[in-house]
Parts: C-alpha cells; sequence; structure tokens
C-alpha cells in the first residue's frame, strides 16, 4: 500500500502542469497514466500567449518557442476568394508574446523534463480503476494495487475514470457531428506563418502550419451524407477539399503522419470537487477546438489548483481554499464553452441563413483594425481576471492600477542583494512580494509567518511605486497596500485560518 500527498491521474498537459507546479511548492505528488508511454501524435496545437507564461511560470517552457511556428495571420477565403486577413502575434500593450504551434506531445515532454528535474517520473500503465473517500484519505485502486493520497485530482480527459468514480456530472450536447484531422507533408501556396481558411456553403477546410518543413495540419467538419465507414480514411476527404479550394492535387501530399476522425461536443462537470476529488483539464470540461483555446485552459486550471493544494497540504489553508478554485476556474471554461460553441456555428454555418451572416458580416469584420485587436487579445487568454471572484476585489473607488485578482505582466526587477531578475522565474511555486526599495523586513514576516517556505524572496520592483504588490505562484495579484498590518488580516482571509 503506498501514499502520498496528491495523485494526479492523466499526463497530458493539464496534469503535467499541476504535478510540475505542486513539486515546486515542494508537495509530494505522484502522476498515473493508464497508457503504457508517452503519446508522439500531435493531437491539440495551439499556446496561445497566457498558456506560454504558464510554462514560463512552472519552468517548462524552454525551447518550445524556437522548435514552434509563430502565427503571424489567419486568411479566410469565401468561394473562393480571399476576404479577411486578421494579423495576430502583434505585440500591443497586453500581449507581448505571440501564439505558437507546436505538437501537445512537444509540450509534454518538456513538462515530462521539467518533472523529472524536480525528482518526479510518470508512472505508466497504472489506470485508476475506482476510488473511495475516507475522512482523511481517499483510496484508489489501480488494477491489483491501492494508492493512498490526501487529495486526487482527475486530469484524464474527457471520458475521465475518476470523474466517473466520484460521481461528478459531466452534462452536455455533441455540437458537430465529426470533425475531420489530418497532419500531413504537403507544399501548400500560403506562406508558413499563416493559419488559412476556406468557407463555401456548408463546406469548411482549415490548414495549420506545423514545425518541420512543409508539414500541416488539416481539419474540416465530416460530410454529413458519409457514413462512418466512408470517413475512415479522413486524409482522402481532406485531400479533395484542399484540391478545390487551394489548388493543390491530392499526389502532392508526400506523407500522412497522423489522421483522426472525432465528435465535438460541449460538456461542463456539474462540479470541480467532491470531497477530496478535484478535476481540472478535459476531465471537467470540453469544447470546440475552434479558436484554440482547450489546452490553454487546462493549464491555466493547473496553475490555479497547484498553489492552492500546496497551502491546504502544508496545513497553511483550511480545505475550503480549494472551493475558490472552482469559484475562480468554472466561470472561464464556461465562457469558453459559449465563445467557442458560437464560433463553431458561424464559421460551420449550419443554415443558409448563418452563412450569409458569415460569408457577408462576419469575415468582411475581421479586416477591421478595432475587431482585430479585440480577437488576438481576447484569444490569448490575458485579459482574464479573477477580480469579481472569492479572493479578489471588484472596487474601482480609490484604487488605481491593478486589483486584487488581476494578472501581472512579467518585468525585469531585482532581489534585495542586486541580482537581477525576472518576475516569473520567481513565481516557480513560489508566491513573490514586489515591494519599492524602502521596503522593511516586516513584510517578508508576515508573508513568512503564513506561507512559509511558499516565500522564497523578495523582488524589488522598477519605478517609484509605493505599495507593495503581494503575488500568487500563478502570477495574479493577491494582495495591494502600505500596511503589513493589513496584508495579515488580508493572507488570514484568503488562507481561511487564522493560523
Amino acid at each position: 500500500m503506498l501514499s502520498s500527498a496528491v495523485v494526479v491521474v492523466g499526463a497530458g498537459p493539464t496534469g503535467l502542469t499541476l504535478a510540475c507546479a505542486l513539486r515546486a511548492a515542494g508537495v509530494d505528488v505522484r502522476v498515473l497514466d493508464r497508457a503504457s508511454g508517452p503519446a508522439d501524435t500531435s493531437r491539440a496545437l495551439g499556446v496561445q500567449p497566457r498558456g506560454a507564461e504558464v510554462l514560463d511560470r512552472v519552468g517548462a517552457l524552454g525551447d518550445l518557442p524556437e522548435r514552434s511556428v509563430s502565427i503571424g495571420q489567419v486568411t479566410t477565403y469565401v468561394d473562393g476568394e480571399l476576404l479577411a486577413t486578421l494579423p495576430v502575434g502583434r505585440r500591443t500593450d497586453l500581449v507581448t508574446r505571440p501564439g505558437l504551434l507546436v505538437s501537445q506531445a512537444e509540450v509534454e515532454a518538456r513538462l515530462r523534463s521539467r518533472l523529472a528535474a524536480l525528482g518526479t517520473a510518470v508512472e505508466w500503465g497504472c489506470g485508476v480503476t475506482d476510488l473511495r473517500q475516507q475522512a482523511d484519505r481517499i483510496v484508489l485502486n489501480c488494477g491489483d494495487r491501492e494508492v493512498r493520497a490526501a487529495w486526487i485530482v482527475g486530469c484524464d480527459g474527457a471520458h475521465s475514470r475518476v470523474r466517473k468514480a466520484g460521481g461528478i456530472g459531466f452534462p452536455g450536447v455533441p455540437l458537430v457531428e465529426r470533425f475531420l484531422l489530418a497532419d500531413v507533408t504537403v507544399r501548400l501556396p500560403q506562406p508558413k506563418h499563416t493559419v488559412s481558411v476556406w468557407l463555401r456553403g456548408d463546406s469548411m477546410l482549415g490548414a495549420f502550419p506545423l514545425p518541420g518543413g512543409d508539414v500541416w495540419r488539416l481539419m474540416a467538419p465530416a460530410p454529413a451524407s458519409e457514413t462512418d465507414a466512408e470517413v475512415a480514411r479522413p486524409v482522402d476527404l481532406l485531400a479533395e477539399l484542399l484540391a478545390t479550394e487551394a489548388g493543390v492535387p491530392r499526389t502532392l501530399i508526400r506523407e500522412v503522419h497522423w489522421e483522426s476522425v472525432f465528435r465535438i461536443h460541449r460538456r461542463l462537470a456539474s462540479a470541480y470537487r467532491h470531497g477530496r476529488v478535484l478535476l481540472a483539464g478535459d476531465a471537467a470540461h470540453i469544447h470546440s477546438p475552434f479558436g484554440g483555446q482547450g489546452m490553454n485552459t487546462g493549464l491555466g486550471d493547473a496553475e490555479n489548483l497547484a498553489w492552492k493544494l500546496a497551502l491546504v497540504t502544508a496545513g497553511r489553508a483550511g480545505s475550503g481554499l480549494l472551493d475558490t478554485y472552482e469559484a475562480e476556474r468554472r466561470p472561464v471554461a464556461r465562457e469558453v464553452l459559449s465563445s467557442t460553441s458560437a464560433m463553431t456555428g458561424l464559421v460551420v454555418g449550419a443554415t443558409p441563413w448563418a452563412r450569409c451572416l458569415r460569408d457577408r458580416v462576419f469575415v468582411p469584420l475581421l479586416n477591421r483594425p478595432a475587431v482585430q485587436r479585440r480577437i488576438w487579445e481576447k484569444s490569448s487568454q490575458l485579459t482574464l481576471t479573477y477580480r469579481r471572484g472569492p479572493l479578489g476585489s471588484a472596487r474601482r473607488a480609490r484604487l488605481g492600477g491593478p486589483h486584487p485578482g488581476d494578472r501581472i505582466p512579467d518585468r525585469q526587477c531585482t532581489r534585495p542583494d542586486g541580482t537581477a531578475t525576472r518576475l516569473y522565474e520567481e513565481l516557480r511555486g513560489r508566491w513573490a512580494l514586489l515591494t519599492p526599495g524602502s521596503a522593511t523586513s516586516a513584510w517578508d514576516e508576515v508573508a513568512r509567518r503564513h506561507l512559509g517556505a511558499g516565500l522564497d524572496s523578495r523582488v524589488v520592483a522598477p519605478g517609484d511605486r509605493r505599495d507593495v504588490l503581494l503575488l500568487r505562484p500563478d502570477g495574479h495579484l493577491a494582495w495591494r497596500g502600505t500596511s503589513p498590518q493589513a496584508m495579515d488580516r488580508s493572507l488570514s482571509r484568503i488562507l481561511m485560518t487564522d493560523m
């Protein structure tokens, strides 16, 4: 019989990110996956700017930007005519990183490497078949073994066994019956930094550049008239669309790396927590891939949950802190489900009226700079704030600048000993005090009393601000002010314990 503070089930991007963040915070964690080993297919592709920030903060970003394709624009054709060019990846006051197209397998490899450096390896071939909750632990059945843990987090995908065994509902509906995917080597007339979409009546084809020469992801809804047997080779139907829309004959597809048929569903777990069982990523929410939000939403779940679990397992916070995970993250998933569902319906054009609206109104609007900026910043996920959540502050009066719950951008800082550093380098399983140079040790004393080893160092912010910022490990503002006593009271509230 084995035991651990936290067991993470599922070694995808969400589970690995959670495990990395927990290990960086000093939590004993095990990662179980029923597969025999790592997957090598591309699957999800898009790493949005916020997703890249999460990977940076957990120390797993590494050389992914250099190994990825940075997207510069999205072109949209209607009936063979180029009607819109949407620039993406441009720097704005909010967005300073490009969106990346890279195989999910590459992301997982970087996360496994980071996890190994933190002293933990994935345990393959360990599928959870059942679980039972006790007063102070949870017992998992993994084949002929039992694993005991204080907490279990199901990161095991849309068909999560943890969610089912934990008795958590997963209501939802199908959006599009079937979708076709294929990763192929083919020379397209599109620039390598361009995502292209062709719309013609009720058909749609998307082409997404992948790292490695002339490798592209092709995607389209399966024709309603085709049976499952007829779409057994998705690349054949995709090749027909490619020939029609881009003028690229089937004979120019030199290699098929991966192909798949999948059904799009819209589902949201009825709860993110049931006792000692928690859910994250696709185990908690699934939706259309349009907009490239899925993997990034899971990464955000993982980082949000990690620091809360770390404090609870260390005895520095009451278990009620874990309820703020659902309160902060479930509204994010609900909004993503809503927006991606609307985008799917608009792009696919299920009715003649919807197609007319798409072709004559929506697509031309993509050429307007104000619309372009809004789409780019929204899809980056950097507008996300927890200001209106239980740990935030929605008050606007008398407080300029960031509010508790707001994201704090990365910046150059200085440690008290004069060493230069980046803010996100400090936020690796840790909290950070961002202080003016004149701050005293009283701030450190308050923070360390509540957070313990979770606060490793104080950093000095550039500029002439007089207030102190306390940052959560996920890069969001926990507290801001000028009084150590006020921060003491606030931390007692946040941690739900007077300690």
